[in-house]
């Protein structure tokens, strides 16, 4: 047992050292990653069963239609879903990171759509508010998140010439006595078509280049600004996504978030942080097609017995279950790093990543297994499939999560 020793050298260590074999006295034991509060494993068992009961009934009929059920969001505020991390006084749940994180893959088992909706709104909006918002502005704001379904929450940066490279963005933001006037346009905003409110990124100075990015407050009925025609995608298609237009948007300079030309900043702290978000919707959405899947495989009978009981389809179902819980495991890290105040931005761009292959390689392994049935809309595997493809796309694409995960290696190997 090296638990002496190791005292000896770090006295320190001795609160939280631990030996499963000669369990000395005074030590305490590591807990898994898969180790929940009482009020973690409430929540997700709980989440777990709404979502049963309140989303499974509507999900194949918002696919189709392509629009988020009016109920559905009514119920997620009903449920204090909307308000996770919400300090109680401005009507949230006041829970954790962590319990978002639970409730993000809880939803995306049922349906994904749903789980964007929810990750978004606590993830990005509901946490800048509260880290960036001045009294007045947690007051005004904070309450309507977390408890009017009016007041969804979308957050606006890629433009058409800015995807990957974010912060070349050509919305402007002019200065005029106490209020500013955007002008430019956005893509790819995610629950434009219900919100209420848009944290709007642009520029109050472009020859400051990204340094002039700001974060502006901008609400739905704000003269000028036009909500334009939802894309037609191909998954995650009950969660819009619609491009905006901002013509000489009148904001007042109450309504800046944080600091004048610091919006880029706050842009990448929270997609660090909401790209443990999208791990989370991956690894809902795989665990939730193979839940799905095994139980046909164990039922359908071909050549005299259970297509699971074939070598071959047992070795690749093990497979598929291994990469879940890697996932997991990856994406647990993260959000326990990232709520200990601890570096996880390396860990983040992993569990994203790697979420986000294995949700690709499960849902088309599971069309495999279920065969032609698999690929009609009969059964909700189709559907995993197409919704699983975005998540090696925004809050970073594939590739941009290896190139900074890359970039943070060579800076650890150089110290």
């Amino acid at each position: 047992c090296i638990l002496p020793a190791a005292k000896q050298l770090r006295p320190s260590l001795e609160p939280v050292l631990y030996c499963k074999y000669c369990k000395q006295a005074g030590a305490s034991n590591f807990p898994p990653l898969q180790t929940y509060s009482d009020e973690e494993r409430m929540m997700r068992d709980s989440v777990r069963k709404y979502a049963q009961e309140r989303i499974a009934p509507f999900v194949s009929k918002m696919d189709e239609e392509s629009y988020m059920d009016t109920d559905v969001i009514k119920s997620l505020f009903e449920q204090g879903l909307m308000g996770i991390e919400i300090d109680p006084e401005y009507g949230g749940t006041g829970t954790t990171f962590f319990s978002s994180i639970l409730v993000i893959e809880e939803l995306a088992k049922v349906d994904p759509s749903v789980a964007v909706l929810c990750d978004i709104q606590n993830t990005l909006i509901n946490t800048l508010f509260a880290k960036l918002g001045t009294p007045a502005q947690k007051e005004q704001y904070l309450s309507r998140l977390s408890t009017d379904m009016v007041s969804i929450g979308s957050f606006c940066l890629s433009e058409a010439e800015a995807g990957s490279d974010a912060f070349s963005l050509k919305t402007r933001a002019e200065k005029h006595k106490d209020y500013y006037v955007i002008n430019g346009s956005k893509m790819w905003i995610s629950n434009a078509e219900h919100a209420g409110v848009f944290l709007v990124m642009a520029n109050v100075d472009p020859s400051a280049g990204y340094k002039g990015i700001t974060c502006f407050i901008v609400d739905r009925d704000t003269e000028g600004l036009e909500i334009c025609k939802k894309e037609n995608k191909l998954g995650l298609r009950a969660s819009s996504t619609c491009p905006l237009n901002f013509d000489n948007v009148m904001v007042p300079e109450k309504n800046i978030l944080g600091q004048v030309g610091h919006g880029y900043k706050y842009a990448i702290g929270m997609l660090n942080e909401g790209r443990i978000g999208i791990a989370a919707q991956m690894l809902g959405l795989a665990q939730g097609c193979f839940d799905n899947t095994v139980p046909y495989t164990r039922q359908r009978i071909q050549f005299g017995k259970r297509i699971f009981d074939f070598q071959g389809m047992q070795h690749q179902i093990a497979h598929v279950a291994t990469q879940i819980e890697a996932a997991r495991l990856l994406t647990y890290n993260s959000a326990r790093l990232k709520e200990a105040g601890r570096p996880f931005i390396k860990e983040a761009c992993m569990a994203k990543y790697f979420a986000a292959e294995v949700a690709t390689l499960t849902t088309s392994k599971c069309i495999e297994w279920m065969g032609g049935v698999g690929f009609t809309k009969d059964y909700p595997i189709e559907k995993y499939y197409r919704d699983c493809k975005i998540g090696t796309i925004y809050e970073g694409t594939s590739n941009v999560q290896l190139s900074t995960m890359a970039k943070i290696i060579d800076k650890e190997f150089g110290q």
